[in-house]
C-alpha cells in the first residue's frame, strides 16, 4: 500500500531528577552532599532511509516515544541518559508542525537527520547547590519534560522524469516496457491509483540510468480536488522534467486535452508551469494509417507552439523508445547542469 502522507505525535523523553544524597564514610564527619545529576531525556529523530518508499509504516503510529533519562543517584553518579528513538523516513519526506504549519525540514538525501523533539534536560543532585553557607542543601532538581509536538509528514517522490497526462494515456504501460516496475495497465481509466517509480536504463550507456515515475491521470479541477490527481500532483514536484503523454488514438482535440493538463500543473504552482518538459505522442500502432500522417503533423504543430520538441512512441511495438530515453536523458543533463 501506497502511504504518501501522515500525521503523528512525537514525544522526546522526559529528563531524569537529581538525587538528594549526603556522603556516608566511617572516619569522615560531614561528608557533604553528593548527590548525582538526572540524565537527559531522549530525543526523537528523523532519518532518511533509502529502503523505505512508503510513509504506511509511520502511518500507523499515532504516537512516538523517546526513553526517559535515569534519576541521579548518591556518590555523585549521574543517571543514564535516555535512549534516543529513530525513525527512518523515505526520501523526499518534508515535516510541518501540525499546529502552525511551519516546515520543520525537507529530507531528501540518505543519511540526513532531523531532530523533531529535543530531550528534557536532567535535573541537578544537590551537590550542585552546596555553597559556603548552605553546606548540606536539601533539595534537587526534579527532570524537565520533552519536547511534544504534532507534525504532519507529506512524501514527495524523487524522480528525474514524470509522466504526467490525462487518464488512459498510455504512462503505465510505457513506465512498465523501459523498466522493471509493474503497474496496473487497463483499457480503462483510472487504472492507476498510486504513483510507481522505475528505473530505466539509457541505451548505450553502460551504467547510465533514470528514475521514471508515473503520476495518476489528472482530470480538469484536479487541483481542487476532482477526480483523484489531487492527490498526487505534489509528486510532479519532484521531478526534474516532464514527460507529457498524449494518446494520438483519442479523437478528442489534441491541443485541448494538452492545454488541460497545463493548466491543472500551474493551478497547483506556477512554477510547474516553467519546468522543463516534452510532448510525447503514444498508441501510435493505434493511428489508422490513412490518417498517421495528419496526425504527426498536429503533433508537431502543437509542440512548436508550446515551444518543446515531441516523440512518437508505441510502447506495444516498441517505436521510438529509444530515442524517447535519449532525449529525456538528455534533458535531465541539462538540468543538472543548472544546480
Amino acid at each position: 500500500m501506497f502511504i504518501d502522507s501522515a500525521r503523528i505525535t512525537v514525544i522526546a523523553g522526559r529528563g531524569g531528577n537529581g538525587c538528594v544524597s549526603f556522603r556516608r564514610e566511617k572516619y569522615v564527619p560531614r561528608g557533604g552532599p553528593n548527590g548525582g545529576d538526572g540524565g537527559r531525556g531522549g530525543s526523537v529523530i528523523f532519518r532518511v532511509e533509502e529502503g523505505h518508499n512508503t510513509l504506511l509504516h509511520i502511518h500507523h503510529r499515532r504516537v512516538v516515544r523517546a526513553g526517559r533519562g535515569q534519576h541521579g543517584q548518591g556518590s555523585n553518579k549521574t543517571g543514564a541518559s535516555g535512549k534516543d528513538l529513530v525513525v527512518p523516513v523515505p526520501p523526499g519526506t518534508v515535516v510541518r508542525n501540525a499546529a502552525t504549519g511551519e516546515v520543520l525540514g525537507d529530507l531528501v538525501e540518505p543519511g540526513q537527520e532531523l531532530v523533531v523533539a529535543r530531550g528534557g534536560r536532567g535535573g541537578r543532585g544537590n551537590a550542585r547547590f552546596a555553597t559556603s553557607t548552605n553546606r548540606a542543601p536539601r533539595h534537587a532538581e526534579e527532570g524537565a519534560p520533552g519536547e511534544e509536538l504534532e507534525l504532519e509528514l507529506e512524501l514527495k517522490l524523487l524522480a528525474d522524469v514524470g509522466l504526467v497526462g490525462l487518464p488512459n494515456a498510455g504512462k503505465s504501460t510505457l513506465l512498465s516496457r523501459l523498466s522493471a516496475a509493474r503497474p496496473k495497465v487497463a483499457s480503462y481509466p483510472f487504472t492507476t491509483l498510486e504513483p510507481h517509480l522505475g528505473v530505466v536504463r539509457i541505451p548505450g550507456s553502460s551504467f547510465g540510468t533514470l528514475v521514471m515515475a508515473d503520476i495518476p491521470g489528472l482530470i480538469e479541477g484536479a487541483h481542487q480536488g476532482a477526480g483523484l490527481g489531487h492527490q498526487f500532483l505534489r509528486h510532479v514536484e519532484r521531478c526534474r522534467v516532464l514527460a507529457h503523454l498524449v494518446d494520438l488514438s483519442d479523437e478528442q482535440p489534441m491541443e485541448r486535452r494538452v492545454e488541460a493538463i497545463l493548466g491543472e500543473l500551474e493551478a497547483y504552482d506556477p512554477e510547474l508551469a516553467r519546468r522543463s518538459w516534452i510532448l510525447v505522442g503514444t498508441k501510435a500502432d493505434a493511428v489508422d494509417s490513412a490518417a498517421r500522417r495528419e496526425i504527426m503533423e498536429e503533433l508537431e504543430a502543437l509542440a512548436r507552439t508550446c515551444g518543446v520538441d515531441s516523440v512518437t512512441i508505441s510502447a506495444a511495438t516498441g517505436e521510438g523508445l529509444d530515442e524517447l530515453v535519449h532525449r529525456l536523458a538528455g534533458m535531465v543533463e541539462e538540468e543538472k547542469g543548472k544546480t
